[in-house]
């Protein structure tokens, strides 16, 4: 199996989040490249999951603030979002769901996720998005961290919900016999 991307496949089209869930739109846009490239196809979704706000910002990760915000934009409503809410009541998780849709078979999906909660404010030099609030209960290989901003390349590839979930499917696929022992095979 030789891995490649819709750009080398010369397909530009992007496929709508419009899913409720995060499986939903991982499923969605799964199926539809699957269809557009004729190959097996890996794709995700992912976002934070707050539980003082409901579940939001949810699958509207990105799009929190609006269709085109940045990420500051969106730190920036969340933090607001959440401004007197106590620190026990911030608790939060980075959700990701991989789906798997091989030709010929049903879609296949496996989930990551890490448990944390949210910062008051924003902290640390690496990462994207909400990296610099989300505070992880756990730290890879026991370095302590404030937010996963502070967290390596390599600690946050051990600990990310995206990388837990792209594991499983490997291992999947390794399974079936679609990959020999590296997934970069």
């Amino acid at each position: 199996m030789r891995l490649t991307t819709l750009e080398a496949e010369g397909i530009s089209t992007e496929v709508g989040e419009t899913g409720l869930t995060f499986e939903q739109n991982a499923i969605a846009k799964a199926a539809a490249y699957r269809e557009m490239s004729g190959l097996a196809t890996l794709a995700d979704d992912s976002g934070l999951v707050v539980d003082a706000l409901d579940g939001l910002p949810g699958v509207r990760s990105a799009r929190y603030a609006g269709e085109h915000a940045a990420d500051v934009d969106n730190l920036e409503k969340l933090l607001h979002e959440l401004r007197g809410i106590s620190p026990e009541l911030r608790t939060a998780r980075f959700e990701c769901v991989v789906a798997v849709a091989l030709p010929g078979r049903d879609i296949v999906t496996f989930a990551g996720t890490v448990e944390g909660s949210i910062a008051c404010q924003a902290a640390g030099e690496t990462g994207f998005g909400y990296d610099p609030v989300f505070v992880p209960k756990t730290v890879a290989r026991d370095r302590p961290a404030q937010t996963m901003a502070h967290l390596s390349t390599e600690d946050k590839a051990d600990l990310s919900h995206r990388g837990q979930a792209a594991r499983k499917a490997a291992d999947w696929l390794r399974r079936l016999g679609m990959f020999g022992t590296s997934p970069y095979n």
